[in-house]
């Protein structure tokens, strides 16, 4: 395939027919041997009764990344079944975003998929650490491929591998798909695999995880990177160092590619904000987490 067609914009994707429109999102490496959240309370203190009759009242607006705003949907559902006073709203519009809106107030929730940057972490907020999320390397589902090692990965994304056949696969030149610059799934992928800067330029862009699993299940020659809560049967997961992205390989850290999923907070916490949060780490919240494909936080 002509290198001539390696920029990917939302034009394009439309007018191939993908007609996928979505925003950025965002993410980090390193993922703890133990899972637990410093920031959070006993779980003695944590409601755990998912059958109390609701108690609270008022509105929770959450903006940021793309990555986690399905979970937090979900968990949002399940929360609002119970607290029937409480309307929360979630907008994706990036990592980046979530963390502005959370330090400038105009959030009451930042959702970042990326680690915070030094000088973010002068802002004052707190990191509400609610999931680890595995970064899969995906690819068509006929294309013969279905393992990688760290280093393959690495080569490919800075040009040093551009065909197929030199990774087992066919004698094809490899498309490469990134995330756009302002998504923490892509800084957290680059920091990861130290590609920060050594990308190669003719790469495709996609501007959110749908439109990079649109262009890869519609090109067998593609190659891309999700969340892995947004791996669907449309592509095929690749195995890293011979291990396949699960919540039990991301949990022991066997799989090499993972970042958490932070809430942003800044302030006092109202209430039925609080609430929330607490219930992420309530077993039913958990049961919700590890479903959509995430590592839960002990």
């Amino acid at each position: 395939m002509s290198k001539l067609i390696r920029k990917l914009s939302l034009a394009v994707i439309i007018s191939v027919g993908l007609g996928v429109v979505f925003t950025g999102c965002g993410g980090n490496n390193d993922t703890p041997s133990t899972i637990s959240d410093p920031t959070s309370k006993p779980a003695a203190e944590k409601t755990e009764d998912a059958n109390q009759e609701s108690s609270l009242s008022g509105r929770i607006n959450i903006v940021g990344s793309t990555s986690v705003a399905p979970l937090a949907q979900k968990l949002a559902d399940d929360f609002t079944d119970m607290e029937t006073g409480v309307r929360i709203s979630i907008q994706s519009l990036g990592s980046s975003a979530g963390v502005q809106a959370a330090n400038e107030g105009n959030a009451d929730i930042g959702m970042s998929s990326r680690e915070l940057k030094d000088e973010e972490k002068e802002w004052g907020m707190t990191e509400h650490f609610i999931a680890v999320d595995g970064i899969a390397l995906v690819v068509n589902p006929s294309n013969s491929v279905s393992e990688l090692t760290v280093e393959q990965v690495t080569k490919i994304y800075t040009g040093e591998i551009t065909n197929w056949k030199d990774v087992g696969g066919d004698d094809k030149d490899i498309i490469v798909v990134v995330r756009e610059d302002a998504s923490g799934t892509k800084a957290a992928f680059d920091e990861i695999l130290d590609l920060k800067d050594k990308v190669i330029s003719d790469a495709l862009v996609a501007d959110s995880g749908g439109a990079v699993r649109a262009n890869v299940s519609s090109t067998n020659e593609t190659i891309g990177y999700l969340s892995l809560g947004s791996v669907n049967d449309d592509v095929k997961a690749l195995s890293i160092n011979g291990s396949k992205p699960s919540e039990d390989t991301i949990r022991s850290g066997e799989y090499p590619i993972s970042r958490r999923f932070l809430f942003l907070t800044k302030g006092d916490i109202k209430p039925e904000l609080q609430a929330y949060i607490d219930y992420i780490f309530t077993s039913a919240g958990k049961e919700i987490v590890s479903k959509e494909g995430y590592v839960p936080v002990n």
